[in-house]
């Protein structure tokens, strides 16, 4: 079997084993009389009173014919009702009725129970690793992700660092090609922090959400008139949030605070995103030089910010 045919399979085997375990493949969802693509619909209107059958059928991908059915079945029943639109006579209004509400609302509560019962037996750690797998799913097939909570920073705990490290070198190397010389001067930066900072003046900040590190930042101390902005990274799942921008500020006071009165960095006039936030944040262009650094050709550049 070709390798391709076997992920075919691996998603086959996936879909199986997923609409199994949710109770997709029962004649009725949650022990109900309805079947899914009836609680889809009667879960629309409950989330979003007030929906024409056209959105409906856009939101869901269902047939206008099939839904048309559906939507009568329902008011035969009492469940659902309608009254024309305002702005488009052809359309009507859809909404649960009371007999709906009271009939659906327990169902809300008896979903939540499945996914708990799913998540409850696994450590918080295997909880988590589990959603940001829905989420990666979600965001690869559909090219966009549900809202996003906010994001919040902290110190370092044992194992960020490394595995900051790891980020870093793994992204430099798919996006800008970095080689394992990095990879080697990412790791000693890193293990030069771990060992030697100075806490009082020194700083890492690891901005997270949900417990998945999204990014982080290193200030520490060059001399006792300068510090130095270094490893700066956002994954690349988390970008557009202004995450790095508020990094590099947490340097910029930081230096502030501790009496410096100059913060600088280097980097490489390829990293275009970075120096747009550099830029941003007041920093200049002061010195570049051509390089021959891990494995391409570089354009190496300082920039200052006088504090």
């Amino acid at each position: 079997m070709d390798p391709y045919t076997r992920r075919l399979d691996a998603v086959r085997l996936f879909n199986r084993f997923y609409t199994k375990h949710v109770g997709a493949l029962n004649e009725g969802l949650l022990q109900s009389r309805f079947s899914l693509t009836e609680m889809r619909i009667l879960y629309e209107l409950h989330a979003h009173p007030g929906r024409t059958a056209v959105e409906i059928c856009t939101e869901l991908g269902l047939d206008r014919a099939y839904l048309s059915r559906l939507i009568k079945k329902f008011r035969k029943e009492g469940l659902v009702q309608s009254v024309p639109s305002e702005t488009d006579g052809r359309q009507s209004i859809l909404s649960l009725s009371e007999e709906g509400l009271e009939t659906f609302t327990p169902f809300i509560e008896a979903s939540r129970q499945e996914v708990a019962d799913i998540l409850d037996p696994l450590p918080d750690a295997e909880q988590l690793a589990l959603l940001r797998a829905m989420q990666t799913i979600y965001r690869t097939i559909s090219g966009t992700l549900p809202e996003k909570g906010p994001y919040s920073l902290r110190d370092p705990r044992p194992g960020d660092i490394s595995w900051v490290a790891h980020r870093h070198a793994k992204l430099y190397w798919e996006e800008y090609g970095f080689d394992e010389r990095f990879e080697t001067m990412v790791m000693k930066i890193a293990a030069d922090f771990i060992s030697g900072h100075t806490p009082d003046l020194e700083k890492c900040w690891i901005a997270e959400r949900d417990e998945e590190i999204l990014g982080s930042v290193f200030m520490v101390r060059h001399n006792v008139h300068e510090a130095q902005l270094r490893l700066l990274y956002v994954e690349p799942s988390a970008r557009g949030e202004g995450i790095g921008g508020t990094l590099i500020n947490e340097c910029i006071q930081q230096a502030r605070r501790r009496g410096h009165s100059n913060l600088f960095l280097w980097t490489h006039d390829i990293l275009t995103p970075a120096i747009r936030l550099y830029k941003a944040a007041g920093f200049n262009l002061v010195h570049e030089q051509k390089q021959e650094l891990f494995g391409q050709h570089l354009n190496e550049q300082r920039w200052d910010l006088m504090l």
